[in-house]
């Protein structure tokens, strides 16, 4: 069974592509979010203030769009972020939770 993720796709205001990701980012939903990533071109901003977990899974396909993902964050997944190393990778704000 797999863990309840939204994932929406839109334009900010500038133009740049948005994915707003809502609930938990697992094992069970993580190709879900690799897809809609591989279905957005060009840079992308990913809203992640409204996630509550993310495993190795989840940060296995951040990596894998590292070069082009400008991230939101809420403070409670910025250790993970950081410990994996991909905060010196990518841009990451901190974000306060929606």
């Amino acid at each position: 069974m797999a863990t309840p993720l939204t994932l929406t796709s839109g334009r900010r205001q500038d133009g740049a592509a948005l994915l707003t990701a809502v609930g938990e980012i697992d094992m069970s939903n993580a190709e879900t979010l690799g897809a809609a990533l591989d279905d957005t071109t060009g840079p992308v901003v990913l809203d992640l203030t409204a996630v509550e977990y993310l495993d190795s899974a989840g940060l296995s396909v951040l990596f894998a769009h590292v070069e082009r993902i400008e991230l939101f964050a809420p403070p409670l997944l910025l250790p993970v972020l950081a410990i994996s190393g991909f905060t010196d990778l990518a841009t990451v704000h901190t974000a306060e939770p929606r």
